[in-house]
């Protein structure tokens, strides 16, 4: 069964902004810190942001102030809010538990930014 399901990428020019969204199963979502992730062309997959049940959350250095992860409780679902966008923020982005488990990646929603 399906546990996770990214969606709301897109195509966006430099400065711009998306919301991605990742619907996850209740047992997951309740129970774990949830977090973001991205995978860029020829690189390995990096942590972006994370947040805790208690509202918590922490971010990478490269999206600190641009990037909000918040957490929707009565629909289970995990929020990347992304403004400024920068082409090197292309990429797939994939929400996980953390640290993350090899089992619940699932096939992510692809960011591009460019002109």
């Amino acid at each position: 069964q399906v546990q996770l399901v990214e969606s709301g990428g897109g195509l966006v020019q430099p400065g711009g902004s998306l919301r991605l969204s990742c619907a996850a199963s209740a047992g997951i979502f309740s129970a774990n810190v949830m977090g973001w992730y991205r995978q860029a062309p020829g690189k390995q997959r990096e942590y972006v942001a994370s947040i805790r049940t208690s509202g918590w959350t922490n971010y990478a250095e490269s999206v600190e102030g641009r990037f909000t992860i918040s957490r929707d409780n009565a629909n289970n679902t995990v929020l990347l809010e992304m403004n400024s966008l920068k082409p090197e923020d292309t990429g797939v982005y994939y929400c996980n538990v953390l640290p993350a488990q090899r089992g619940l990646w699932g096939q992510g929603t692809q960011v591009t930014v460019s002109s």
